[in-house]
């Protein structure tokens, strides 16, 4: 039987009235109570401001469409000020209502719903879609072929096969290059993506670039300084925003810095590392041991001064003209500035923030944590999370074929992935996500994998990538477009996975259509603002399929995916005006009968419906 509708509460502007408060401000939120859940003596927030329990009633404001809409008023009494929903009822009984959904006894301050006092995310960010490049494997223009290989390079055709072992693991060199990227935004604008992220672009000892040689220049194999602003500039021109990647965790090896604190023991760059003395043998901290990535040390208050803080840092540097980049992705943000006893990683990741708010306001900071982000992820510095927990992972255990093999990568643990079903994934994804702030959520990557992780498809079960991808563009957060996934391509680990891009294999039988996949969800996102801004409200999850409805006082979005054929109901009064529904991608199978609603495909489907918006009271 489909469950009955519940009360319902999220960050989106139906429920909340401000996206970006002030310390002090008093912000309004509103409750959605189905009319038949129950006579209630007493509806209102618990807040938790410096630890201390503070309620706030609240007053029945409307009963529009089977709702009744509750207000109440809340005092930002924090930064990051916590509150959750209590209804009583008439009976005496007691319903909490938080991030994670209703429960009949009290619940945790970890999950409660959150209002952010500070800076804001750029408003772009929810509505973007990422692509993301690995220069070395994207494209090489005519210039390419005239710069010597390397010395520490491997050569490489662009149609040999990625050599995934030492040392061409690290050093297979195929040459692509930052004007060949520009060369291809006709395809990123044929895909419909708005924001390029590209992997690291300066002078280092490898393919993958994490190990920088210096952060003053562009790698002259990459083109230089000037491609990568004529790169930026014909991005921009087309209506494409660009980040890069810094590492902020380490640098290579062979970097200025590193070799400066080696050579001379007085040198101020001695500082900037976790360097021994050398009559414990000269070693130092790198990252998970590998020498080749000498960690620093954030307490020097020179590298803090040279990397990021202040408009002459390397954080600002690349944002001002004529660089212009939009923001940051900061690698390893999760390890940054943590050793031992020592944990400088806030003090770090806000200095990195308030740089870019000085230099350029209108630009973002995506930090790569690989596991539980929430705790550094609460609003002080990164906009969003590029993270594997919400996301990534659920979808791999509900998609994949039972019994494959995870394989390697940042992003996976080196273990076969653990198979789930609709339950699972949801319940997972649901915990991971009530974890973040609501505008956080919606600034963080959706990505079905990345250059760190296999590819997708290479588990997947038949007919399921537009399914994921459908999943991608319609949950909250930034959906994800790693560079050769719309191409069909496979990869067993994050290495096998960055695989020179075949062009000219578009129009092939086996490519056109999973491009075309790909474009026309992307075009469904970017049509759809509710997709980017709205709230999320879920209404069946079963075994193989699951629904929900994205909604907001314009439009509403109804989504449905399955794995497998599968039918779902649903309670027609969760929903509105379902025989007004507009199919807006998929074929799967929508009817309403006897009070429920009807959702139903003959195998793996993705399938989105326009409904009109939700009939919600003015804000006064």
């Amino acid at each position: 039987m489909p469950e009955r509708p519940l009360p319902h509460h999220d960050g989106s502007p139906l429920h909340v009235s401000t996206q970006a408060p002030a310390l002090g401000e008093t912000v309004r939120v509103r409750l959605r109570v189905p009319k038949d859940f129950g006579a209630l003596a007493w509806v209102g927030t618990r807040s938790n401001p410096n630890r201390e329990p503070r309620f706030s009633e609240a007053v029945l404001v409307a009963s529009v469409d089977g709702w009744d809409w509750w207000e109440a008023s809340v005092e930002v009494e924090n930064p990051v000020h916590g509150y959750r929903w209590l209804l009583v009822g008439e009976d005496g009984r007691q319903h909490w209502l938080n991030q994670l959904g209703l429960f009949t006894t009290e619940t945790r301050d970890h999950d409660d719903y959150r209002l952010v006092a500070h800076p804001a995310p750029p408003e772009w960010a929810a509505e973007s879609v990422l692509y993301q490049v690995f220069p070395d494997r994207f494209a090489r223009s005519d210039a390419a072929a005239a710069r010597p290989t390397p010395d520490w390079a491997i050569p490489a055709d662009w149609s040999d096969p990625v050599d995934e072992v030492p040392p061409g693991r690290s050093a297979q060199f195929f040459g692509g290059d930052l004007d060949g990227v520009r060369e291809r935004l006709d395809h990123l604008e044929r895909l419909g993506v708005n924001l390029l992220y590209l992997t690291p672009v300066f002078p280092a000892r490898s393919n993958h670039r994490y190990d920088a040689s210096t952060f003053d220049a562009v790698d002259p194999l990459l083109g230089g300084d000037d491609a990568l602003v004529r790169l930026v500039e014909e991005a921009h021109r087309r209506g494409i925003r660009v980040i890069g990647d810094l590492t902020s965790n380490h640098s290579g090896d062979a970097h200025e810095w590193f070799r400066a604190a080696q050579a001379d023991p007085a040198a101020p760059e001695r500082s900037f590392y976790y360097l021994r003395d050398e009559a414990q043998d000269g070693g130092y901290e790198s990252w998970l041991g590998v020498p080749s990535l000498p960690k620093f040390d954030w307490s020097s208050p020179e590298l803090r001064r040279r990397f990021i803080e202040g408009p002459d840092s390397i954080v600002a540097r690349y944002l001002k003209p004529p660089f212009s980049l939009d923001g940051w992705r900061i690698d390893v943000a999760n390890m940054t500035g943590r050793l031992g006893g020592e944990d400088l990683n806030a003090e770090v990741r806000q200095a990195i923030r308030r740089t870019m708010l000085d230099v350029n306001p209108d630009t973002i900071l995506l930090g790569e944590s690989t596991n539980d982000a929430a705790s550094d992820f609460q609003g002080d510095a990164w906009d969003g999370a590029m993270t594997y927990t919400p996301f990534t992972r659920p979808l791999w255990s509900w998609l994949q074929e039972p019994g494959s093999v995870g394989g390697g990568g940042i992003g996976f643990a080196l273990q076969r992935v653990p198979n789930y079903d609709g339950r699972d994934f949801h319940a997972a994804h649901v915990r991971f996500a009530a974890e973040f702030p609501w505008r956080t959520r919606l600034a963080t990557m959706n990505a079905l994998d990345t250059h760190d992780t296999p590819r997708f498809r290479t588990s997947a079960r038949s007919g399921t990538v537009p399914v994921a991808f459908g999943l991608a563009v319609t949950l909250p957060g930034i959906p994800v477009v790693w560079a050769g996934d719309e191409f069909g391509l496979t990869g067993i680990d994050g290495e096998a996975s960055r695989t020179p891009i075949p062009w000219g294999s578009e129009a092939d039988a086996a490519v056109a259509p999973v491009l075309d996949t790909y474009a026309s969800l992307v075009a469904l996102r970017r049509a759809h603002s509710v997709l980017a801004t709205g709230g999320i409200r879920w209404l069946a999850v079963g075994e193989d399929a699951l629904a929900f409805v994205r909604e907001s006082a314009e439009e509403s979005v109804l989504v449905f995916a399955a794995r497998t054929a599968a039918t779902l109901e649903v309670a027609a009064a969760a929903m509105d005006a379902t025989d007004a529904a507009a199919p807006l991608f998929g074929d799967a199978r929508l009817a309403a009968s006897d009070g429920l609603v009807h959702l139903a495909a003959d195998g793996p489907a993705f399938a989105a419906w326009s409904l009109p918006g939700v009939a919600a009271p003015a804000w006064g």
